[in-house]
């Protein structure tokens, strides 16, 4: 099973405002498909956008081989920046 780190939308339809989570989830699942964890969230309608990882578990996922998409790979980078 090939899992990826990647966003899964949550929050309000109604009015444009999505939050997102981070998650590790299998590939072959859609976009809002089951998730294996919940590793953190983001918030882009705050100002400044809010990112929160948990650093151990995304650590724990990438020893047993998860790939995480391009949107996650810059939000570490950034977090290891600041």
């Amino acid at each position: 099973m090939e899992v990826r780190i990647r966003l899964q939308k949550s929050g309000k339809v109604a009015n444009k405002r999505y939050n997102y989570r981070i998650v590790a989830i299998s590939r072959a699942e859609g976009r809002d498909g089951r998730h294996l964890e919940q590793l953190g969230y983001y918030d882009p309608a705050k100002k400044p956008a809010v990112i929160s990882l948990d650093q151990q578990k995304l650590e724990k996922w990438l020893k047993k081989g998860a790939q995480m998409s391009d949107t996650v790979k810059s939000f570490v980078k950034n977090l290891k920046k600041s």
